[in-house]
């Protein structure tokens, strides 16, 4: 698509769009570069998709909208930093034992890598991790059972929370749908946090991975605290600046 100054309104709407999906993040000078327009454009363009619903303004640009999306909307966004967080923390999944993943697309680029360990025991609410580690034909996966939350296919319900709560982790993997210093992480739904507390509770370490869009972000539900989380992985350099507001939180890789 041409990136000038010429495009229309509807035109320029829909780059942003379509750049908002496949990044997970809009930065508005970024975005007025692009289309050679000015912020002021982009700012008012900004303000009239997110009275239509399109997504949600944060400072310096936008991010998706708050609420639920499907396992195949979220694996589709940020692929370059979710394979970079997926070989970071791959390397702190044991060869024996038992971990448990969550049913984000962030930990299910993690799980897709574990490949072949005969000792480990890999339980996971999202089917699409459970189907990964499956088809490795030697690692062991668990399904924990519970209500399907269509929105976001992950298991959720009291049913889910005991079943994640029956076994012990050696270590637990984790995203968010945002982050912040003051708060930790928060999800988009009371029931996705509550089925990532009852994992936490039986893991002896919990690893948070997030790309960098999520930081310094905040959605609906409260879930882990900072004292919970032991590693936090993310695309960026441990020394990126975007990160010192953590440094004093929890290790960072």
């Amino acid at each position: 698509m041409a990136t000038t100054g010429t495009l229309g309104a509807e035109e320029r709407r829909e780059h942003l769009s379509a750049a908002l999906a496949r990044d997970g993040s809009l930065r508005l000078e970024t975005a007025a570069a692009e289309l050679g327009v000015s912020a002021m454009t982009i700012r008012r363009d900004l303000l009239d998709m997110e009275a239509a619903g399109l997504l949600r303004r944060v400072r310096g640009g936008a991010m998706p909208p708050l609420g639920p999306r499907s396992f195949r909307e979220r694996s589709s966004t940020r692929s370059r930093a979710k394979s970079i967080i997926a070989e970071k923390a791959v390397r702190l999944v044991p060869t024996v034992g038992a971990v448990a993943l969550d049913a984000s697309s962030t930990v299910g680029t993690v799980g897709a890598r574990i490949g072949a360990r005969p000792g480990l025991l890999v339980a996971t609410n999202s089917y699409e991790s459970f189907r990964s580690v499956l088809q490795t034909g030697e690692t062991t996966p668990v399904l924990i059972g519970g209500e399907i939350e269509p929105r976001t296919d992950s298991f959720v319900g009291s049913l889910a929370c005991r079943a994640a709560e029956s076994m012990l982790y050696r270590r637990f993997f984790t995203s968010a749908s945002a982050m912040d210093a003051q708060h930790g992480s928060s999800e988009v739904t009371l029931a996705e946090a509550q089925v990532k507390h009852a994992f936490a509770r039986s893991a002896d370490e919990t690893v948070l991975c997030v790309d960098s869009s999520k930081l310094e972000q905040r959605d609906v539900a409260l879930c882990l605290e900072w004292s919970q989380i032991t590693v936090l992985v993310t695309e960026l350099e441990p020394a990126d600046r975007r990160l010192d507001p953590y440094r004093e939180l929890t290790d960072i890789i």
